[in-house]
Formats: structure tokens, sequence, C-alpha cells
């Protein structure tokens, strides 16, 4: 009879498989709460950090310090990509929920300006930089730990819920911005204290997070490859200098999702900015049709996720570079002419729909595509500065093109984007047939 040990480790059942599954998933799902909650209520706590100027000028201050947290994601990226191909995926993950926490319990229980002065906003942008490293960190881990862990059969399908469980966040945290307004508290409360609340609930869920992964099992993968270091079999584990070894494969995740990250960010995110400025609609309605397209998003995920277990990556790949090029100038153009809430809803699902093709399972396709020394820094760090650069932009360039009285650039300019991407994408090979997820060990 074969003893377990660390060069041949314990069979991974079913029921162990799907908690570890469940685990990260539900991580995942807090960091991107805790991540949103900050846009969801600025407008709330501005004030109590920057109480001088107009409300503008205080918003203005808590979207720069947004930012700082976004441009910390590339760093998370690498730091924490690092730490998971030499200590393990799961020790990496608990980090990351560990510094979630550690961010929300501090902008929950930071006094404002009226009491500690400039301290106030210099311990808030602190706390979003922990909160950029964390998420940058989480994405690249959370994706290969995901795609490691399912079987080879269903790995676009578990790896999808990567972004259910983002888009759940992002739901929930408006979720309970709406709770506050219309049920619990009145809008002086709010001012008042009553901002603090979500980092609280997001603080406690962490740390309940934090006992699921403690329970967590590791991946079958990265065990074989410390079992083949302990042999003898050195590798370069979580190296820069081993990931510039694999030039293809990085410039791979930075060209498939370039196109991506801004049809997403586009059509998930600034849609509300777009639909009360560019199409007239008022605030509340906006905010309906961006809520009730998110949840029917959030449910294509897992569909598109096992489609591609059945066809292949590139085929949906492709079927989202071909549609998004084709029909993003044409649905841009109508939804700003918009005339009724029916007509913005089916546009704004028709886009969410042909996004699906990339969002459901780019994080598996980055994670098949390196070995497991350099997967979670592969994966983690090409990502989050092609996030950042067109991510994290693509509101600025839609308000400069409108400023400038082109607005319509900006839909060719996502329109460019994906045309770049979908030339990877007919370049690449198929990565459920090429994974290198299959040759681990």
């Amino acid at each position: 009879m074969t003893v377990p040990s660390a060069h041949n480790p314990p069979e991974m059942t079913t029921g162990r498989r799907l908690r570890s599954i469940f685990s990260g998933s539900a991580g995942n799902l807090v960091e991107w709460y805790d991540w949103y909650v900050y846009a969801a209520f600025s407008l709330y706590f501005a004030r109590a950090f920057f109480p001088e100027g107009n409300l503008t000028s205080q918003l203005l201050r808590t979207a720069a310090i947004f930012a700082v947290g976004f441009l910390m994601r590339p760093l998370g990226g690498w730091l924490l990509g690092r730490y998971a191909d030499r200590h393990g995926r799961r020790r990496a993950l608990m980090l990351s929920v560990v510094m979630m926490c550690a961010g929300s319990l501090i902008i929950a229980c930071t006094p404002g300006y009226a009491t500690i002065g400039i301290a106030a906003p210099v311990i808030l942008v602190i706390a979003r930089l922990l909160q950029g490293l964390s998420v940058g960190g989480e994405y690249g881990t959370s994706a290969t730990y995901l795609s490691e862990m399912a079987t080879r059969e269903h790995r676009g399908f578990w790896s999808s819920f990567q972004y259910v469980t983002l888009v759940m966040g992002h739901l929930i945290a408006l979720g309970i911005l709406i709770a506050l307004q219309r049920v619990l508290l009145t809008e002086e409360q709010l001012y008042a204290w009553g901002w603090r609340i979500p980092f609280a609930i997001g603080a406690v869920a962490a740390v309940v997070v934090l006992w699921l992964r403690r329970n967590m099992a590791e991946t079958e993968s990265f065990e074989r490859s410390e079992a083949d270091t302990s042999a003898g079999h050195q590798r370069a584990q979580g190296t820069l200098r081993a990931l510039l070894q694999h030039p293809r494969a990085v410039l791979t995740v930075v060209g498939l999702t370039m196109g991506g990250t801004l049809a997403f960010y586009t059509y998930t995110t600034y849609v509300h900015k777009f639909l009360v400025n560019s199409a007239g609609m008022a605030s509340h309605t906006a905010s309906l049709i961006n809520a009730s397209t998110l949840f029917i998003y959030m449910l294509l995920q897992p569909v598109v996720g096992a489609l591609s277990d059945r066809i292949g990556r590139r085929p949906v790949l492709i079927a989202f570079g071909v549609l998004g090029a084709v029909f993003t100038v044409p649905i841009l153009g109508h939804l700003q002419d918009v005339q009724t809430a029916s007509q913005a809803f089916w546009l704004v699902m028709a886009a969410l729909v042909i996004v699906s093709g990339y969002t459901a399972i780019n994080a598996v396709v980055k994670a098949e595509l390196f070995p497991v020394e350099i997967r979670a820094l592969g994966v983690g760090l090409p990502y989050a500065l092609t996030v950042a650069l067109f991510g994290g932009t693509a509101e600025y360039i839609a308000l400069w093109f409108k400023d400038i009285g082109h607005e319509s650039g900006f839909y060719w300019y996502v329109t460019a984007c994906i045309a770049c991407s979908l030339l990877v994408y007919v370049l690449m090979p198929d990565t459920r047939r090429t994974s290198l997820i299959d040759r681990d060990g």
C-alpha cells in the first residue's frame, strides 16, 4: 500500500476538490466586494477624509486614491504571483485575503479629518494600497488555483467562477448601498457614520474566508512540482527571468487581455455614466439597467465556460473577437440615442453576451499557457499591467473623446483594441488541447 507523503500527495477526492474550489471562489467574491465598495460609497465618505472644497473636489481626491489602488495591481500580481509559485497557491490566497481584510478594517475604523487631520487621508491611501496589492495578487493566484484544482474535462466551467464571483461582489456592494440608502439609514446617518458599515462587513467576511481557506487543499500541480524540487530537479520558481523565457506566452496574455478588459470595463463600469451622460437617462434607471444586466451576465459565465470544455477555448475567443469588432460601434451608437429603458437593457445585454466569450475563459486560457513553476506570476503580472493600461483608462478615454466633441472616437478605439485581440486569438493555439497544466508533474 502506498503511503501519502510530500513526494506522493494524497489522492484528491471529488468532495475535497469541490470544497477547495468553493473556498477559492468565496475569497474572490469578498476581494471584489471590498474593491467595489470603495467606489460605491465614495460619495458618502469623501467629506470625512477631505472636508475642504466642494463635493466635486472631494470626489476627485477619493477617485485619485482609487486610481492609486488600481496602479498597485501589477505590483500585487508580481509579488503574490512570485509567492504563489514559490510557496504555494493556498498560502498566497490566504495572504491576499489578509491584506484585503486589513485594508477594509483600516478604512472602517480610521477617524475623519476633523479628528486626526492630514493623517486621515494618508491612512486612507495606505489602506487602498493594501487593497490594490491584494486584488492584483488575487487574480493570478485564484485563476491558477481554480484552473489547477479543476479536472481536465471541466476546467473551463470551474475557472469561470472567478468572474461569477467578481460580478457577484460588485452586485453585493450595490445591494448593500441600496439597502442602506432606502431602508436602513437616513442620508445624514450615511454621511456621518453609515458608510463605515460596508467596510466592516467586508472585513468580517474576509475573516470568514480566511477560516475557509485555512482548510483548502493545495493543488496537485504545485505539490508535484515541490516533490520534483525536493528530489533534486531544480526549477526557477516565480522569477521574472524564468517568466521572460516564455515571451510568446507573456505577449499572448497581453494581446488576448487588451480588447477583452477594455470591453468589460466599458459595459460593466462606464456604461452607467454613459447612459446618464450621453443617453440622457435618469441615474436610478441607469443603475437598474446596470444591475439587472450584470446579474444575467454573471449567470452566463459558467455556461460559456462549459461550452469551451466541449468545443475548445479558441473558437469561443474568436467569436468574442469577431462579434466585438463588428458590433461595438453599432451597439454604442444606438445606445447613445436610445429612447426607452428596455431598448437600453437589450443593447447592454447583447454587448455583455459578446464579452462573455472573453471573461468566462480568459483565466483558464492564461493558466494553460504557462508551466507550473511560473504559472501564477505568468497569469497575474502581464494581465495586471494590461488591465491598468486599457481597463483602468477606459472611462477616462471615453470622457476625453466626449469632451473634444468626438464621442464616437471611443467606439472605434474599443473596436480597434478588440480587433488586435482577435488577431491574437486567430494565431494562438487552442489551449484546451495544448494545456501545460496537463503536463504538470
